[in-house]
C-alpha cells in the first residue's frame, strides 16, 4: 500500500490568511480579523467567547494566571476550552461530544440563542491551540448553529494589531438555545469501517511521526494509522508564527498531494478529535469541501477494539 503523508514545511505554511473581513454587519465567513471584530463589538446579536485556558494542576484546578482575567477582548465571555468542558469522556473515551441537552444548556448560559453570531477566541499560539477554537466551532455546527466565526490568529493577533483589552469580566444574561442536531458532521467507528472499503477518504491529522508509527499518544493503544489513511498534519493548516490560517488554494494543494478528490466524502481523525477539528475546519469551512465529517472518538476509541485494523508505515526500530 502506498504511504500518503505530507511533512509540515515552512513553504506550505506561508499562507496569507483569509480575505479582508466585511466592513459592515455580521458575516458568514468562518474567519474574521481583528479589524472586523472591533468594528462589530457593539452589535446586539454578537457574543464573543474567550476559550483560553489557564494551566491546571492534577486535580483540574487553575494554577498560575488566568488568561481571561489578565486581559481579554472587551465584552467577551469566558468559556475556557477545558474549564467549560466543551468535550467529555464517554465510556472511557476522552474528547467526545457532550449530549445535546448538555450543550444546549451550556451554550444558552453564555447568552447565545439561535439569532446570535458567535466569535471564538483561542490564544492563537500554534496549531494545537487553534484546535481548541476549531473544535468549539465544529460543536456549534453540529448543534445546527451556522452563525459562528473564529478570530483568525486568536488573542495573539488581537494584541499584535494593537486592539484594546479589558480586565472587566462579563456575565451574560442566559438565553434559550435550541439545537438542530446534524449527525452528518460526526463520523462513528462504523463510518470509519465502511471507509476502509473506499466509501470515504480518511484524513489522519496527527503529526507525521504518529501517522508513521514512530511515536504514539498515550490514549492510543496501538501505534500507526488506520489503513488507507492519508496524513495531512494539523500544523499544515495554521501557522502560529504568522497567526494565519492556510488559504483555500493551499488546502486544495494538500488534498492533491495525497490523492484525495475534493468532492469525495472525507473523514478527519486524530487521537481525541482535537487536531482533527483543525483539518475538518480547513477542508470544510475554508476550502469548501461539502462532505467532510469528523470522528471525535478517533484513535482513543478506535484502538480500544482489537478487531479494528491499524498499520505501521515507518521504521520503529
Amino acid at each position: 500500500m502506498r504511504t500518503l503523508y505530507i511533512a509540515a514545511s515552512a513553504a506550505v505554511l506561508l499562507a496569507a490568511g483569509t480575505a479582508a473581513a466585511q466592513a459592515e454587519g455580521l458575516t458568514d465567513r468562518p474567519l474574521v480579523d481583528p479589524a472586523w471584530l472591533e468594528s462589530n463589538l457593539n452589535a446586539d446579536n454578537l457574543v464573543v467567547i474567550d476559550i483560553r485556558d489557564p494551566e491546571y494542576d492534577k486535580d483540574g484546578k487553575p494554577k498560575g494566571p488566568v488568561p481571561y482575567t489578565q486581559g481579554h477582548v472587551p465584552g467577551s465571555v469566558a468559556a475556557p476550552y477545558v474549564g467549560y468542558a466543551w468535550r467529555t469522556k464517554t465510556d472511557g473515551t476522552p474528547g467526545m461530544l457532550p449530549t445535546v441537552p448538555t450543550l444546549e444548556e451550556k451554550i444558552g448560559a453564555l447568552g447565545i440563542d439561535e439569532d446570535t453570531h458567535v466569535v471564538i477566541i483561542p490564544a492563537g499560539e500554534d496549531s494545537s491551540d487553534f484546535g481548541s477554537a476549531t473544535r468549539v466551532y465544529w460543536t456549534f455546527k453540529v448543534m445546527g448553529h451556522d452563525e459562528v466565526s473564529i478570530l483568525e490568529g486568536g488573542h495573539k493577533a488581537w494584541v499584535a494589531a494593537g486592539k484594546p483589552l479589558s480586565t472587566e469580566g462579563t456575565q451574560p444574561a442566559p438565553a434559550i438555545f435550541e439545537a438542530e442536531f446534524r449527525p452528518e458532521l460526526i463520523a462513528t467507528a462504523d463510518d470509519v469501517r465502511q471507509a476502509l472499503d473506499g466509501k470515504a477518504a480518511l484524513v489522519d491529522a496527527r503529526p507525521t511521526e504518529q501517522y508513521l508509527g514512530q511515536a504514539k499518544s498515550p490514549v492510543a493503544k496501538v501505534a500507526g494509522t488506520i489503513p488507507g489513511s492519508a496524513n495531512i498534519a494539523n500544523g499544515l493548516f495554521y501557522d502560529g508564527k504568522t497567526a494565519q490560517f492556510a488559504e483555500p488554494s493551499d488546502i486544495d494543494s494538500l488534498l492533491e498531494q495525497v490523492g484525495i478528490e475534493k468532492d469525495q466524502p472525507q473523514i478527519a481523525y486524530c487521537n481525541t478529535g482535537h487536531w482533527a477539528s483543525v483539518a475538518w475546519f480547513g477542508l470544510s469551512e475554508v476550502a469548501g469541501a461539502e462532505n467532510v465529517s469528523m470522528y471525535d472518538g478517533s484513535l482513543a476509541e478506535w484502538t480500544k477494539d482489537a478487531e479494528n485494523p491499524m498499520v505501521v508505515y515507518g521504521n520503529t526500530n
